[in-house]
Protein backbone atom coordinates (compact mmCIF):
# COMPACT_ATOMS: atom_id res chain seq x y z
CA UNK A 1 0.00 0.00 0.00
CA UNK A 2 2.55 2.36 0.87
CA UNK A 3 4.65 1.86 -2.50
CA UNK A 4 1.43 2.25 -4.48
CA UNK A 5 0.70 5.94 -2.23
CA UNK A 6 4.09 6.80 -3.01
CA UNK A 7 3.70 6.32 -6.45
CA UNK A 8 0.73 8.23 -6.92
CA UNK A 9 1.89 10.74 -5.26
CA UNK A 10 4.73 11.24 -8.00
CA UNK A 11 2.30 10.59 -10.55
CA UNK A 12 0.58 13.53 -9.14
CA UNK A 13 3.50 15.68 -9.62
CA UNK A 14 3.68 15.20 -12.91
CA UNK A 15 0.53 15.20 -14.27
CA UNK A 16 -2.28 17.74 -14.29
CA UNK A 17 -5.42 15.81 -14.63
CA UNK A 18 -7.36 19.15 -16.07
CA UNK A 19 -4.86 19.88 -18.51
CA UNK A 20 -4.25 17.73 -22.24
CA UNK A 21 -1.10 17.05 -23.32
CA UNK A 22 0.74 17.02 -26.92
CA UNK A 23 2.06 12.91 -27.62
CA UNK A 24 5.77 14.25 -26.53
CA UNK A 25 4.41 15.53 -23.88
CA UNK A 26 3.23 12.80 -23.15
CA UNK A 27 5.25 10.71 -23.57
CA UNK A 28 7.83 12.39 -21.40
CA UNK A 29 5.69 12.06 -18.13
CA UNK A 30 5.12 7.99 -18.99
CA UNK A 31 8.64 7.85 -18.53
CA UNK A 32 9.27 9.76 -15.55
CA UNK A 33 6.36 7.98 -13.46
CA UNK A 34 8.21 5.47 -11.07
CA UNK A 35 8.56 2.13 -13.13
CA UNK A 36 7.09 -1.50 -12.00
CA UNK A 37 9.92 -4.75 -13.15
CA UNK A 38 8.87 -5.40 -16.13
CA UNK A 39 8.64 -3.38 -19.45
CA UNK A 40 5.18 -2.04 -19.70
CA UNK A 41 3.43 -2.27 -22.50
CA UNK A 42 2.60 2.06 -24.10
CA UNK A 43 -1.10 1.69 -25.24
CA UNK A 44 -3.39 4.37 -27.06
CA UNK A 45 -7.28 4.86 -26.14
CA UNK A 46 -9.48 6.22 -28.20
CA UNK A 47 -13.43 7.46 -27.83
CA UNK A 48 -15.09 7.54 -31.36
CA UNK A 49 -17.37 9.30 -32.11
CA UNK A 50 -19.66 6.69 -33.90
CA UNK A 51 -22.74 4.45 -33.44
CA UNK A 52 -21.64 1.11 -32.41
CA UNK A 53 -24.82 -0.15 -33.99
CA UNK A 54 -24.66 1.19 -37.13
CA UNK A 55 -22.84 -1.33 -39.65
CA UNK A 56 -22.10 1.43 -42.08
CA UNK A 57 -20.27 3.02 -39.30
CA UNK A 58 -18.00 0.05 -38.11
CA UNK A 59 -14.37 1.27 -37.90
CA UNK A 60 -11.56 -1.58 -38.37
CA UNK A 61 -8.44 -1.52 -40.35
CA UNK A 62 -4.80 -2.07 -40.02
CA UNK A 63 -1.44 -0.42 -39.72
CA UNK A 64 2.13 -1.32 -39.91
CA UNK A 65 3.97 0.33 -37.09
CA UNK A 66 7.31 1.92 -37.77
CA UNK A 67 8.93 0.52 -34.90
CA UNK A 68 6.97 -3.07 -34.24
CA UNK A 69 4.95 -3.22 -30.81
CA UNK A 70 8.38 -4.50 -29.03
CA UNK A 71 6.29 -8.19 -28.37
CA UNK A 72 7.11 -10.97 -30.72
CA UNK A 73 3.70 -12.67 -32.07
CA UNK A 74 3.30 -15.96 -31.93
CA UNK A 75 1.65 -16.08 -36.41
CA UNK A 76 -0.49 -19.46 -36.92
CA UNK A 77 -1.19 -19.90 -41.18
CA UNK A 78 -3.90 -22.51 -42.03
CA UNK A 79 -2.83 -23.45 -45.19
CA UNK A 80 -2.31 -27.04 -46.87
CA UNK A 81 0.80 -28.11 -50.32
CA UNK A 82 2.87 -25.65 -51.47
CA UNK A 83 1.46 -22.59 -49.21
CA UNK A 84 2.43 -24.14 -46.26
CA UNK A 85 5.96 -24.26 -47.37
CA UNK A 86 6.07 -21.11 -48.32
CA UNK A 87 4.35 -19.99 -44.79
CA UNK A 88 7.39 -22.02 -42.92
CA UNK A 89 9.61 -20.44 -45.16
CA UNK A 90 8.50 -17.41 -43.99
CA UNK A 91 8.47 -18.02 -40.41
CA UNK A 92 5.41 -18.95 -38.87
CA UNK A 93 5.46 -20.86 -35.72
CA UNK A 94 2.45 -23.24 -36.45
CA UNK A 95 1.39 -24.43 -40.15
CA UNK A 96 -1.20 -26.65 -40.42
CA UNK A 97 -5.19 -27.68 -41.84
CA UNK A 98 -7.21 -30.06 -40.33
CA UNK A 99 -5.00 -30.77 -37.92
CA UNK A 100 -4.85 -27.22 -36.21
CA UNK A 101 -8.04 -26.87 -36.68
CA UNK A 102 -9.23 -29.75 -34.27
CA UNK A 103 -6.44 -28.63 -31.77
CA UNK A 104 -8.01 -25.07 -31.16
CA UNK A 105 -11.53 -26.83 -30.97
CA UNK A 106 -10.22 -28.61 -27.71
CA UNK A 107 -9.06 -25.13 -26.55
CA UNK A 108 -5.78 -24.57 -27.53
CA UNK A 109 -4.69 -20.97 -28.30
CA UNK A 110 -1.21 -19.91 -28.27
CA UNK A 111 -1.03 -18.17 -31.02
CA UNK A 112 -1.38 -14.80 -31.52
CA UNK A 113 -2.28 -13.67 -34.87
CA UNK A 114 -4.06 -16.24 -37.35
CA UNK A 115 -4.04 -16.31 -40.97
CA UNK A 116 -5.81 -18.05 -43.55
CA UNK A 117 -5.30 -19.26 -47.22
CA UNK A 118 -9.14 -18.89 -49.04
CA UNK A 119 -9.18 -22.48 -49.72
CA UNK A 120 -9.23 -23.22 -45.82
CA UNK A 121 -11.98 -20.75 -44.74
CA UNK A 122 -14.86 -23.05 -45.33
CA UNK A 123 -13.08 -25.26 -42.40
CA UNK A 124 -11.83 -22.52 -40.50
CA UNK A 125 -15.08 -21.19 -40.03
CA UNK A 126 -16.77 -23.43 -37.65
CA UNK A 127 -14.04 -22.00 -35.12
CA UNK A 128 -16.09 -18.80 -35.38
CA UNK A 129 -17.17 -19.18 -32.15
CA UNK A 130 -13.34 -19.58 -30.86
CA UNK A 131 -12.00 -17.44 -32.56
CA UNK A 132 -14.22 -14.83 -33.16
CA UNK A 133 -14.84 -12.95 -29.48
CA UNK A 134 -10.74 -13.28 -29.30
CA UNK A 135 -10.12 -11.49 -32.29
CA UNK A 136 -8.36 -14.43 -34.22
CA UNK A 137 -10.67 -15.06 -36.65
CA UNK A 138 -8.92 -14.81 -39.93
CA UNK A 139 -10.73 -11.48 -42.09
CA UNK A 140 -9.78 -10.40 -45.63
CA UNK A 141 -10.80 -6.97 -43.87
CA UNK A 142 -7.29 -7.18 -42.71
CA UNK A 143 -5.36 -9.32 -44.90
CA UNK A 144 -4.87 -12.25 -43.02
CA UNK A 145 -7.16 -14.14 -45.51
CA UNK A 146 -4.75 -14.36 -48.61
CA UNK A 147 -3.24 -16.40 -51.49
CA UNK A 148 0.34 -14.73 -50.14
CA UNK A 149 0.90 -15.89 -47.22
CA UNK A 150 4.78 -15.20 -47.41
CA UNK A 151 3.40 -11.65 -47.31
CA UNK A 152 1.03 -11.68 -44.62
CA UNK A 153 3.60 -13.32 -42.50
CA UNK A 154 5.87 -10.86 -43.38
CA UNK A 155 3.45 -7.90 -42.96
CA UNK A 156 3.04 -9.26 -38.88
CA UNK A 157 6.26 -9.49 -38.39
CA UNK A 158 7.38 -6.25 -39.99
CA UNK A 159 4.95 -4.42 -37.27
CA UNK A 160 1.43 -5.22 -38.65
CA UNK A 161 -0.96 -4.61 -36.37
CA UNK A 162 -5.11 -4.81 -36.51
CA UNK A 163 -7.50 -1.92 -34.74
CA UNK A 164 -11.12 -2.59 -34.28
CA UNK A 165 -14.00 -0.43 -32.24
CA UNK A 166 -15.41 -2.32 -29.68
CA UNK A 167 -19.41 -2.00 -28.39
CA UNK A 168 -18.60 1.12 -26.86
CA UNK A 169 -16.79 2.80 -29.64
CA UNK A 170 -13.23 2.72 -28.30
CA UNK A 171 -10.35 1.60 -30.07
CA UNK A 172 -7.56 0.57 -28.15
CA UNK A 173 -4.33 -0.85 -29.24
CA UNK A 174 -0.79 -1.29 -28.35
CA UNK A 175 1.89 0.84 -29.81
CA UNK A 176 4.88 0.29 -28.24
CA UNK A 177 6.89 -0.62 -25.10
CA UNK A 178 7.92 1.99 -22.32
CA UNK A 179 11.82 0.83 -22.97
CA UNK A 180 11.82 2.87 -26.38
CA UNK A 181 12.87 5.64 -27.00
CA UNK A 182 10.45 8.81 -27.11
CA UNK A 183 10.83 9.51 -30.08
CA UNK A 184 10.23 5.70 -31.42
CA UNK A 185 7.02 5.78 -29.19
CA UNK A 186 5.99 9.70 -31.33
CA UNK A 187 6.01 8.18 -34.56
CA UNK A 188 4.18 4.92 -33.41
CA UNK A 189 1.56 6.90 -32.58
CA UNK A 190 1.45 9.39 -35.35
CA UNK A 191 0.90 6.26 -37.90
CA UNK A 192 -1.83 5.18 -35.53
CA UNK A 193 -3.73 8.06 -35.37
CA UNK A 194 -3.49 9.13 -38.69
CA UNK A 195 -4.54 5.16 -39.51
CA UNK A 196 -7.99 5.57 -37.74
CA UNK A 197 -8.56 9.08 -39.17
CA UNK A 198 -8.65 7.42 -42.71
CA UNK A 199 -10.62 4.83 -41.36
CA UNK A 200 -13.17 7.62 -40.85
CA UNK A 201 -16.87 6.34 -41.55
CA UNK A 202 -18.38 8.05 -45.18
CA UNK A 203 -21.56 8.40 -43.40
CA UNK A 204 -20.70 10.00 -40.54
CA UNK A 205 -21.53 13.68 -40.11
CA UNK A 206 -20.63 14.38 -36.63
CA UNK A 207 -17.16 14.76 -34.59
CA UNK A 208 -14.91 11.54 -35.40
CA UNK A 209 -12.31 11.30 -32.33
CA UNK A 210 -14.09 12.58 -29.06
CA UNK A 211 -11.03 11.91 -26.85
CA UNK A 212 -8.03 9.87 -27.08
CA UNK A 213 -5.52 9.05 -24.17
CA UNK A 214 -1.90 7.55 -24.01
CA UNK A 215 -1.38 5.28 -20.99
CA UNK A 216 0.87 2.61 -19.97
CA UNK A 217 0.23 -1.28 -18.46
CA UNK A 218 0.64 0.31 -14.68
CA UNK A 219 0.74 4.27 -15.40
CA UNK A 220 -1.77 6.97 -15.33
CA UNK A 221 -3.97 8.06 -18.47
CA UNK A 222 -3.22 11.20 -20.02
CA UNK A 223 -5.66 12.76 -22.61
CA UNK A 224 -3.85 14.35 -25.54
CA UNK A 225 -4.90 17.81 -27.05
CA UNK A 226 -6.92 16.97 -30.16
CA UNK A 227 -6.76 20.61 -30.91
CA UNK A 228 -2.81 19.97 -31.34
CA UNK A 229 -3.20 16.95 -33.12
CA UNK A 230 -5.76 18.41 -35.75
CA UNK A 231 -7.55 15.55 -35.53
CA UNK A 232 -11.16 15.42 -36.62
Amino acid sequence: MAVLTKRKKEVEKLLDSNKTYGIEEAIAILKKVPHVRFDETVDINIKLGVNPKQSDQMVRGTVVLPHGTGKKKRILVFCKGEAAKFAKEAGADYVGDLDLIEKISLGWLEFDVAISTPEMMKEVGRLGKILGPRGLMPNPKTQTVTEDVRKAISDVKGGKVEFKMDKQANVHLGIGKLSFDEQRLAENVKVVIEAIGHSKPASLKTKFIKSMYLSSTMGPGIRLDLNQLKVD
